[in-house]
């Protein structure tokens, strides 16, 4: 890699930290190409990135940010996942490390605030906004389904006696 190549990679990491609702750091050393590039389509899928880069220039990256200090996570092979959604690229690797033993959360940073391990996991644990935002539709309409209900009932009540009434009658 160039200086030309390393001063794009720093400045499009620097971007995307910027840009970011989290970053989480992992080790991945162990996995397999495949393994790797099935974390970046499940990432990607979620609307999150992977990043693997060599941690001199993260650290670089990292400066300038109004993120959370994490260099002293960048030692060894590294991955670096973020997200814009807070919640996102925590979900995805939290997921992936449950399912694949070489894959080891290390920690990250959520806006200014430095996460461990468990914070990460804890993050993960948390709604994403699009369920959050679901879960506020579901609340709304259900209101207004029990007043149709309500609306409904003493009608439906009075065709279930009419009806009753016309069996009874029919029957005699």
């Amino acid at each position: 890699m160039d200086r030309a190549e390393k001063r794009e990679l720093v400045s499009t990491l620097h971007e995307a930290f910027k840009a970011s609702g989290t970053i989480v750091v992992a080790h991945y050393q162990g996995l397999s190409v495949a393994e790797l590039e099935d974390l970046r389509v499940q990432m990607k899928q979620a609307g999150g990135s992977v990043k693997v880069a060599k941690n001199r220039l993260a650290k670089l990256a990292l400066k300038d940010t109004e993120v959370a200090d994490f260099s002293d996570l960048l030692t060894g092979p590294t991955l670096l996942a973020y997200s814009e959604d807070p919640v996102t690229a925590a979900k995805v690797a939290a997921g992936y490390a449950k399912k694949n033993d070489k894959f080891v959360l290390l920690g990250g940073a959520m806006g200014s605030t430095a996460l461990d391990a468990d914070g990460v996991k804890a993050l993960a644990d948390v709604p994403s906004l699009d369920e959050l935002r679901a879960k506020i539709a579901g609340m709304l309409t259900q209101p207004a389904a029990k007043i149709a209900q309500v609306v409904n009932a003493p009608g439906g009540q009075v065709a279930r006696v009419l009806s009753a009434y016309s069996e009874k009658g029919a029957a005699a």
